[in-house]
């Protein structure tokens, strides 16, 4: 969507993948948030698989991210 360069500039990784929950925790440079909030959406394939991609929790750090992902899971 944003091409090489605005990949370049998110710095995307991912952190942690739960195939059981079909969870995965991605880190990106904060800078970056708005460009890929804008392209997850985007993602309809993966592989020749039909995808979507819906993003839960946001936070500023892996700790309250697993925190808050605990307080999803609670309720339900």
């Amino acid at each position: 969507m944003f091409g090489e360069y605005g990949a370049s500039l998110t710095d995307l990784r991912l952190i942690e993948y739960d195939a059981e929950n079909m969870q995965a925790i991605l880190r990106c440079s904060h800078k970056a948030l708005p460009l890929v909030r804008a392209s997850i959406p985007c993602v309809t394939k993966i592989g020749k698989n039909p995808a979507a991609i819906h993003i839960q929790v946001i936070s500023g750090t892996l700790k309250s991210l697993r925190r808050k992902l605990a307080r999803i899971d609670e309720d339900g």
